[in-house]
């Protein structure tokens, strides 16, 4: 039996886009490199400082480019082939153009099953796009995603990466069309949505202005079962005392 390594068929594997930059212009790099310091003075290893930058420079593209991964490239003194090879193995990092809005659809197993299968189907026909594609206004990039923790709530989709929990394909598509509309409906927990450039932003570490909404707790079914598991008396074995390699 052979597996397939490598990302999903569906999915491009290079960062080679047409017309995507190749550098970037003086007053881009400036500021790009002011952010960069400010990042990369968080760490103790300079290369530590990668997958932050990575999302810097997808918030200047809107995905990876060539001029982005070769700026991190320069700045954490790091080869091409070093950069590449973690901007290849994350999905979060984009490898083509985005839109202001990424709808990830969770068709994992539990969320597919209670209707995630459906909720991406619906969104296909309804915007006229397949996945991993952006509506001809630049609004919407479609994508299907594998689970995010929130199994409690599903079927979820995600729109830059703030939940939207017990969707259906009517709430789905309600979703899509105010922000294409441009009156995005609010996460069902978290902060307000921002587009997803602005987004890369806050995920490099940047300032979030954002008010905090707060993320939540567990979700209902699982502290059922919590009450259940108290109710019977159940409890996780004791640790094991650590060994000998441990304590030195």
């Amino acid at each position: 039996m052979f597996l397939r390594l490598g990302p999903p068929i569906d999915e491009p594997n290079a960062f080679v886009v047409e017309g995507a930059p190749q550098s970037y212009p003086p007053q881009v790099q400036a500021r790009l490199e002011v952010d960069a310091k400010e990042i990369i003075g968080r760490y103790p290893s300079k290369r530590s400082a990668l997958l932050p930058l990575l999302h810097l420079v997808q918030a200047q593209d809107s995905y990876l480019t060539p001029a982005g991964l070769e700026f991190c490239g320069e700045q954490l003194g790091l080869t091409g082939a070093e950069v590449s090879a973690v901007a290849s193995f994350y999905t979060m990092y984009r490898r083509g153009p985005t839109g202001d809005y990424l709808v990830g659809v969770c068709t994992n197993t539990l969320c597919a099953v209670l209707g995630g299968d459906a909720i991406f189907e619906s969104l296909k026909e309804h915007l006229g796009i397949g996945n991993d594609e952006t509506t001809a206004d630049g609004s919407v990039t479609l994508q299907h995603i594998e689970c995010n923790a929130a199994c409690d709530f599903a079927p979820v989709v995600m729109v830059n990466w703030e939940f939207f929990d017990n969707q259906t394909p009517e709430s789905a598509r309600e979703l899509v069309d105010s922000l294409r509309s441009g009156t995005p409906k609010s996460p069902t927990r978290g902060a307000p949505l921002c587009v997803f450039r602005e987004t890369s932003r806050i995920l490099a570490g940047l300032p979030d202005e954002r008010p905090d909404q707060g993320q939540g707790g567990a979700g209902a079914a699982t502290l059922a079962g919590l009450k259940v598991a108290r109710e019977l008396g159940m409890e996780a074995p004791a640790a094991p005392e650590p060994g000998p390699e441990a304590q030195s």
